[in-house]
């Protein structure tokens, strides 16, 4: 269900188009430039392309109005004359992506708010992949008075000793990086630790 919520989200604008557009050189390529939009933002639903999602989201729900407007304002430049039945499809238009655009603005600013608690883990994503004869034992999460974090016991099936096992994944030291462009504005730093017995792997949030 949310999978087909998100496809429509993501072609909305250019059915909103379809509606209103009334040349077509300037048609087809604003059309054309929405749904290639789309599909993007499609991918960074799936998981295809990895990009902060709530980011893509809103750099979506902002750009495609604009973009409407400016293929609007170059049909107009070519035509002064709307028929009078444009104008409600025009009004209606403005309506449905001012809605949309209200929506996903009130969803960011619950999402920023959510980030603020600091209550929550890196998903598991965060986690470092995992190289050949490297494998995971368990994962969950940890929190304490810092907030929490992604944990992973992680082993060697090729004898590989702890400190070996740190060295093939390249966390010898801490290393963060960005997590979001626009609401999140953390970041995710990702390390391991030799704890005598295992090697952990971890990732949790850093401000």
């Amino acid at each position: 269900m949310l999978i087909v919520l998100g496809m429509l989200f993501a072609v909305a604008p250019a059915v909103v188009w379809t509606t209103i557009a009334r040349t077509r050189p300037v048609g087809f390529a604003i059309g054309g430039t929405l749904l290639a939009g789309a599909s993007l933002l499609i991918c960074v639903q799936q998981g295809w392309i990895h990009v902060p999602r709530p980011d893509a989201h809103l750099v979506f729900t902002i750009l495609a109005p604009l973009l409407i407007a400016c293929g609007a304002g170059l049909e107009g430049r070519n035509d002064n004359s709307p028929p009078p039945e444009w104008i409600p499809r025009r009004n209606g238009a403005i309506g449905f992506l001012g809605m949309q655009f209200a929506l996903t603005l009130v969803a960011s600013l619950l999402y920023a708010l959510m980030l603020g608690e600091g209550s929550d883990a890196p998903p598991s994503k965060a986690l470092p992949s995992l190289p050949p004869g490297i494998s995971t034992v368990n994962e969950g999460t940890s929190c304490g008075s810092g907030g929490c974090w992604r944990v992973a016991t992680v082993r060697s099936g090729d004898g590989l000793s702890r400190p070996e096992i740190i060295r093939e994944l390249g966390l010898q030291r801490e290393s963060c990086h960005s997590s979001g462009w626009l609401l999140d504005w953390r970041d995710v730093c990702v390390g391991a630790r030799d704890n005598g017995e295992n090697v952990t792997i971890y990732a949790g949030w850093g401000y």
